[in-house]
């Protein structure tokens, strides 16, 4: 099940890059390949003036939040972008940490990386590049080597969630930070009752809110908090779907 996932994940991400639009509900209404992406970005949280300075196919209609908006980005850090798609926090961080600062995006589908490599030449972001890998296997950089990581909507595809923040931690600085979005269910499914289709929708392999923070506690993560929390959605199985923004410190 879990290479099945997997495949799934990299074949759904894939078709979005290529296409330029989720195929996915992004916000209630917002759904299919009519939504904007642009208009699915504003109601997750993205300013609309901030969307307007960065590559505008860098934008898909993808996440559950906008975390940047929180992370208190500074100028002259090291951030990484884990599921960085075709760009979209990756750029905004880029804008704000200047060009004494650096931002790695990291995916692992190899249309989304194209597409944001291309973006990032387009937009001449010298301080941006992108990095294929897997935040629950290896993400490709060095231990201590990141003063923040964000994340939108993605560690919920991981299959071990405490494996990929133990991954983030790794990667930070002593006294860094994390800042996600994400998405939590009021009732878990077992791996035997997900499909994949809905896996990759960030529905089936969503952890109440207790486990998900537990999960970043065992990684080894201190003064973790939940700065905005809101309704996602309802789903067919009478689940209530949130999203949360959630912080945490490595000391």
């Amino acid at each position: 099940m879990t290479v099945e996932i997997k495949k799934e994940i990299k074949q759904r991400y894939g078709k979005i890059a290529l296409s330029g639009n989720s195929d996915r509900c992004c916000m209630p209404g917002e759904c299919g390949a009519n939504a904007s992406p642009i208009k699915a970005a504003g109601l997750i949280g993205y300013d609309a003036k901030d969307l307007e300075s960065i590559p505008q196919s860098s934008i898909l209609g993808v996440g559950c939040g906008a975390p940047i908006k929180l992370a208190d980005l500074k100028e002259g850090e090291v951030i990484v972008d884990i599921g960085s798609g075709a760009g979209i926090d990756a750029f905004l961080a880029a804008n704000i940490v200047g060009k004494s600062g650096r931002v790695i995006g990291i995916d692992m589908t190899d249309e989304m990386l194209e597409k944001a490599r291309k973006n990032a030449v387009d937009g001449k972001y010298d301080n941006v590049e992108f990095k294929k890998g897997d935040v629950e296997d290896n993400i490709p950089l060095s231990d201590h080597s990141a003063d923040a990581v964000i994340s939108n909507c993605v560690i919920n595809l991981a299959i071990d969630k405490t494996k990929a923040f133990k991954e983030i931690h790794r990667v930070l600085k002593k006294g860094g930070r994390m800042v996600i979005s994400d998405l939590i269910t009021s009732k878990e499914l077992q791996m035997h009752e997900t499909n994949s289709e809905q896996w990759c929708a960030c529905i089936d392999g969503a952890l109440t809110k207790e486990n998900y923070l537990d999960a970043i506690n065992k990684a080894g993560f201190k003064d973790i908090s939940v700065l905005d929390e809101r309704t996602y959605m309802e789903d067919d199985a009478d689940r209530k779907i949130t999203s949360l923004v959630i912080k945490a410190i490595k000391e």
